[in-house]
């Protein structure tokens, strides 16, 4: 099987693809698509608990931690303590950040548009249930993975 054939080949040059085009389009407006990604996930009316960005992004702390120390540096959020626990921090966005997260929701769906114009309705659906296919597979890991023999 050549390389081009594989799935997980597939995926992540598809991937790496679109974090580049994104981050071309980053660079001319804030700092990374990371940071795009971010303020697309914190809740623009609640805010959003620090410990819950990571996962939903896939991003570990310590790259998370970062990349908010930055944007708080630039003016796009805010860091407040979380009334609920009285521990934790949610993460608002400033008036700055709200600024950014439209103009990166706009990249998002113009990407969106021009993907959904290419193709038909039933390949869309189609590819989102091999993707969620995969994805569950991944995440019971239920992947068949050579087992180390024992002699």
């Amino acid at each position: 099987m050549e390389q081009e054939e594989t799935i997980d080949y597939n995926i992540r040059k598809t991937w790496y693809n679109i974090t580049k085009m994104y981050n071309r389009t980053a660079n001319e407006y804030m700092a990374s698509m990371a940071l795009g990604m971010i303020i697309l996930n914190i809740d623009i009316i609640e805010g959003t608990p620090s410990t819950q960005l990571g996962p939903r992004m896939g991003m570990e702390s310590t790259s998370l931690s970062r990349t908010l120390k930055t944007m708080e540096n630039q003016g796009l959020i805010r860091r407040e303590p979380n009334p609920e626990d009285g521990i934790g921090v949610l993460i608002r966005l400033t008036k700055e950040g709200l600024e950014k997260r439209s103009l990166s929701r706009e990249v998002v769906m113009q990407f969106n548009q021009a993907i959904e114009e290419s193709i038909s309705p039933e390949e869309l659906e189609s590819f989102y249930k091999v993707i969620a296919l995969i994805l569950k597979k991944v995440q019971e890991k239920s992947i068949f993975i050579p087992q180390k023999q024992v002699s």
